[in-house]
C-alpha cells in the first residue's frame, strides 16, 4: 500500500522531490521507492526528457487505474460498520459554486451543528478539474448542473432551479415587462466559471436558443453579480433563488425571462465506490430535506 501510494504521488508530480514533499519523505527515500517500482513492474516508469520526467507509456496507463485502485480501497476502509451522525468525526469535501454555497452551505451548517458536531465541511470551487478530484477520491461530492456531471460516476437530483432576469430596481428597463429585444440589446453582467472558459448552464441555454447579448462585465462569480447592477442599466440571468437572496439587501428588481427557459437540473455526483457509503448518503439526504423547505420559489 505505501508503494501504491507513492507511485500515485510520483506520476500525479512527474518528479521525485515534489513527491518526496508531498508524501513528507526525504529525495532518497523517495527515489528508493521509484526504483522498487521499476523493479516490480519491469518498466522505468519516469524518463528524463531534457531536464523534466515524463511517464512512459505504460505509465500513462497505470494512472487511471491507480486512482480507481486507490479510491476503492479508501472507501473499503474508511466506512465504519454503522454511521451515527451524532457521535462521527469525518470530514467531507465539497465541491460547489458560490451560487450554492449561499443557498445551501448555511442551513446546512446550522442543521450540521446540532445533529452532527464533530463532522467537518471543506468547501471547493468546481473547476476545469472537478470530474478528475472525483475520480481520484479527492472530493466527495460534484455540485453541478446536470450536463456538467461526467458519466463514469452515479448522480443524484437535487432540485431543479428556474433563472430569472435581474437588474437594478431604479433601471427603466425593469419598470415594465421586458421583451425579448430589450433583453438582448441591454449590457449584461455574466459569469464564466474555470481557468479554461467554460459556460455556466444560463448561458449554454441562451446559446442554444440563439440569443445573443451584450456581456459587458464578466466575473467569476454567481454572488457578486447583483453588486454589479446597482446604479446601472445592466441586466443579468441569476437562479431565482440567489436572486431572492440578493434582493434582501440590494437595491435589485426580479423579472421572468421573456422566453421559454428550461430549468437547471442541479445534480449531486459522487464515485461510484462510495455508492453505498452510509456518512455520504445522509450528507445528501441532509441536503435534499433542507432544499425541499424552498422548493417552490416565487418571482418578486
Amino acid at each position: 500500500m505505501n508503494l501504491l501510494v507513492a507511485l500515485e504521488a510520483l506520476l500525479d508530480e512527474a518528479s521525485v522531490s515534489r513527491a518526496a514533499d508531498r508524501l513528507h519523505l526525504s529525495q532518497p527515500a523517495a527515489s528508493a521507492a521509484l526504483k522498487r517500482l521499476r523493479d516490480w513492474f519491469g518498466d522505468p516508469l519516469l524518463t528524463a526528457r531534457g531536464k523534466r520526467l515524463m511517464l512512459t507509456p505504460y505509465a500513462l496507463r497505470l494512472k487511471p487505474q491507480l486512482a480507481q485502485l486507490l479510491t476503492e480501497i479508501d472507501a473499503f476502509a474508511s466506512q465504519p460498520a454503522q454511521f451515527d451522525p451524532a457521535t462521527t468525526h469525518r470530514r467531507f469535501r465539497l465541491a460547489m459554486s458560490d451560487f450554492l454555497t449561499s443557498v445551501v452551505l448555511r442551513p446546512l451548517c446550522a442543521a450540521i451543528a446540532l445533529t452532527a458536531p464533530w463532522i467537518e465541511l471543506d468547501i471547493v470551487q468546481p473547476d476545469d478539474n472537478s470530474s478528475e478530484l472525483l475520480d481520484r477520491g479527492e472530493i466527495d461530492l460534484l455540485m453541478v448542473p446536470q450536463e456538467f456531471i461526467s458519466p463514469r460516476n452515479p448522480a443524484r437530483l437535487l432540485f431543479e432551479e428556474q433563472h430569472v432576469i435581474v437588474g437594478w430596481s431604479g433601471n427603466p428597463l425593469m419598470q415594465k415587462p421586458l421583451t425579448s429585444d430589450s433583453f438582448a440589446s441591454a449590457g449584461h453582467v455574466s459569469v464564466r466559471l474555470g481557468q479554461i472558459t467554460r459556460l455556466t448552464f444560463a448561458e449554454a441555454q441562451l446559446r442554444a436558443l440563439g440569443i445573443v447579448r451584450r456581456e459587458e462585465v464578466i466575473v467569476p462569480s454567481f454572488a457578486i453579480v447583483p453588486d454589479l447592477l446597482v446604479g446601472t442599466q445592466r441586466l443579468a440571468i441569476m437562479h431565482e433563488r440567489l436572486a431572492r437572496l440578493a434582493a434582501q439587501r440590494t437595491e435589485i428588481a426580479i423579472a421572468p425571462l421573456p422566453f421559454a427557459f428550461p430549468p437547471m437540473r442541479e445534480m449531486a455526483q459522487f464515485h461510484r465506490a462510495r455508492a453505498d457509503d452510509a456518512g455520504l448518503l445522509w450528507l445528501l439526504d441532509e441536503i435534499a430535506r433542507l432544499l425541499s423547505r424552498d422548493a417552490t420559489p416565487q418571482h418578486s
